[in-house]
């Protein structure tokens, strides 16, 4: 699903972008060693953010988006990354995981071209 780019879509864009270094270091995970996967991922969060206030999982398909924000579950990070560490999106990586990096940063340039 492509982006609908409001004024504010940038600053949702760094938002989720710092909101996700930031949750890597402090969960002790990483990004997907192919970055496409994690800018497509915090391209995503930064959509749902624009449009409904809160980062709603990219990954899920969803009869009623605000039925799910109010259920909170796969508002990021979901219930699964909280109590598991278990990210179906694979934007954060445990690193033992094949597909880890083993970096916890992303250029904003990067995310920027896959818009």
């Amino acid at each position: 699903m492509p982006p609908t780019k409001s004024e504010n879509f940038d600053k949702r864009l760094k938002e989720m972008h710092n909101f996700a270094e930031i949750y890597a270091k402090q969960t002790n995970t990483f990004f997907c060693l192919d970055p496409s996967i994690t800018s497509v991922i915090i391209t995503g969060l930064a959509t749902y953010k624009d449009k409904h206030g809160v980062p709603l999982c990219p990954c899920r398909n969803f009869r009623s988006e605000k039925a799910e924000i109010e259920l909170n579950y796969w508002v990021c990070p979901c219930v699964s990354m909280r109590e598991r560490k278990e990210c179906h999106c694979k934007l954060f990586v445990q690193p033992n995981d094949s597909s880890a990096s083993q970096s916890q940063k992303i250029s904003l340039d990067t995310i920027y071209e896959t818009l």
